[in-house]
């Protein structure tokens, strides 16, 4: 998988070094290197650009401000010298913060985080347009289709599947590799140890809720957002 990547930066030596990280970086396609967020501006949004690696502190236009006007779907790897801004990155569609110098095994960690996040998009559309995913269980790789699956119970650093069948598949995952993978609202997080599919919800109280003929505990920690969903479908 190839990942496009746009570089902006007003200084060219810092803009150079980039480039020749990014010709050292087998996954990384580079699309353009622009001197400010206003050149960079009407080229991106004719190209398809996945990450831009990009300066703060910049002429008319700073990276900040920039960030908020690039698509959702284009992640933000900044490359500053200013320690100052981190915290306000954050409140932007930022995947890492480097700070200048930049070494190349800081480059390629934050590379690694885009390809990571973008393999998982990928998987993510695939699995959900075809509705089934395959997981590891006893030695061989088990489908399971979305609509078979009733919950999943978290076991230490193991899933049990609950499917509407009546059987039970177990894999070696964690909760929260799971919550990431499954669509929401449809599947949501009702307890550390526990993902409901919400369509099959027959009964709600204070503390559980009933799937099926189980009862599945609700914790406080994840009860508002199961009560945000039950609110849409509820009437009186």
């Amino acid at each position: 998988m190839n990942i496009s990547c746009a570089i902006i930066d007003d200084e060219p030596l810092a803009a150079g070094l980039l480039e020749g990280y990014v010709k050292k970086t087998p996954y990384l396609n580079l699309v353009g290197t622009y001197n400010s967020a206003i050149s960079a501006m009407k080229d991106l949004r004719e190209k398809s650009v996945q990450v831009v690696f990009l300066d703060i502190q910049m002429p008319e236009l700073n990276g900040l401000e920039f960030s908020k006007v690039l698509s959702k779907d284009t992640k933000v790897i900044f490359t500053t010298a200013f320690p100052q801004y981190a915290l306000d990155s954050f409140k932007v569609n930022v995947l890492d913060y480097l700070l200048k110098p930049i070494a190349y095994e800081n480059f390629l960690k934050a590379s690694d985080k885009a390809f990571d996040w973008f393999t998982l998009k990928l998987k993510k559309e695939t699995y959900l347009r075809d509705r089934f995913v395959f997981v590891k269980s006893d030695y061989k790789s088990v489908r399971i289709d979305l609509d078979n699956i009733l919950y999943a119970e978290g076991l230490k650093d193991y899933v049990r599947f609950y499917l509407r069948n009546g059987e039970t598949i177990m894999t070696l995952m964690s909760m929260k590799r799971l919550e990431e993978y499954l669509p929401q609202p449809e599947f949501l997080r009702v307890h550390r140890s526990y993902i409901v599919h919400t369509p099959d919800i027959s009964v709600f109280e204070r503390f559980r809720i009933g799937i099926g003929d189980d009862v599945i505990p609700i914790s406080e920690h994840y009860k508002p957002r199961l009560l945000e969903y039950l609110d849409l479908h509820t009437i009186g």
